[in-house]
């Protein structure tokens, strides 16, 4: 099981323990996974933030929710 500094979605979806890093879409920042080649796999965080450095913090923190569901 991958621990907290992993994306639970990720793993739950066959992609193994991938790193929860800050990506962006069209919607804001974002917590997730990338794959080696910096696709993005998944979505792990409820919340879509402002900015890169607002979803750094949180990420650093642990001040956000982690997604049940894709």
């Amino acid at each position: 099981m991958c621990q907290r500094s992993h994306g639970i979605l990720a793993e739950r979806y066959g992609f193994g323990c991938r790193p929860l890093e800050v990506l962006s879409s069209a919607a804001g920042y974002y917590i997730g996974t990338s794959s080696e080649e910096g696709l993005p796999i998944s979505r792990e965080s409820l919340e879509y933030f402002q900015t890169h450095a607002f979803a750094t913090v949180a990420l650093r923190t642990g001040a956000w929710t982690q997604r049940d569901q894709p």
